[in-house]
């Protein structure tokens, strides 16, 4: 039979294993007030700026008129768009949280690597809302106006139109940070270099897939212009890791 005193210290230390696992949760716990915080800052700066956004979002496209189908429904919709921006612009914020929160696990020579992983995923962010706002959106909207050329004016909705934008921003946002997970996944020896390229075959199968998932409009060429920049995303992240 254990005396008290082993009982004592069996106790002690079931208290000294779980004291750890407490703090990573208090760690994650703030870490999501960061993020929430964050997300609202954005949102609300987006509203006040919401009419300055809705006529940037109207540049990539011209000789397009918009109605509204309710006089109440406009306040709404900027509301929702000013939410969706802040929920937009904050993912690089959330992202690098994601990162800083999985620094305890990693060794001191992959943690060096971790700051230029979160200007590496800004530049990254940055870079595919500009792909997606000259050059996706650009694309799909002429396509959609040639098809329907000499038969149909365009009139389109206000709603659907600012959805399908910020839901192109979303996915090529995100897309474009196919490099950063790879050398995470690389960091954590999950995956290695040698097994991301021997599955190329699969990576090109997947692209197409995603280039289908990802783009809100049905065209073929948005999809191929989506297709192709994540192959290059992921063969860029594939030539850091080598």
């Amino acid at each position: 039979m254990p005396t008290n005193s082993n009982f004592n210290f069996t106790k002690n230390s079931a208290v000294t294993l779980e004291l750890p696992f407490s703090e990573h949760v208090e760690e994650l716990r703030q870490r999501l007030f960061l993020i929430v915080g964050i997300i609202l800052l954005f949102t609300c700066f987006a509203f006040v700026e919401v009419k300055s956004l809705v006529k940037i979002l109207e540049l990539p496209i011209n000789n397009v008129k918009f109605f509204n189908s309710r006089p109440g429904n406009i306040l709404f919709r900027t509301v929702k768009i000013a939410f969706y921006t802040g929920l937009l612009f904050s993912s690089p914020f959330v992202i690098g949280q994601l990162i800083l929160f999985l620094l305890p696990g990693l060794t001191k020579k992959e943690t060096k690597v971790i700051l230029p992983l979160l200007i590496s995923s800004l530049i990254l962010f940055g870079l595919g809302l500009a792909f997606s706002y000259y050059t996706l959106i650009p694309a799909a909207l002429n396509f959609f106006l040639n098809y329907s050329e000499e038969v149909l004016e365009p009139f389109w909705s206000f709603d659907q139109y600012f959805e399908f934008i910020l839901v192109l921003f979303y996915s090529t946002g995100l897309a474009f940070q196919i490099p950063i997970l790879q050398i995470l996944v690389g960091l954590l020896n999950i995956v290695s270099p040698k097994q991301m390229l021997g599955a190329w075959r699969y990576i090109i199968l997947v692209s197409t897939i995603l280039g289908a998932i990802l783009t809100p409009s049905t065209d073929p060429l948005t999809q191929l212009l989506l297709s192709f920049a994540i192959l290059l995303l992921y063969f860029s992240g594939l030539g850091i890791l080598f």
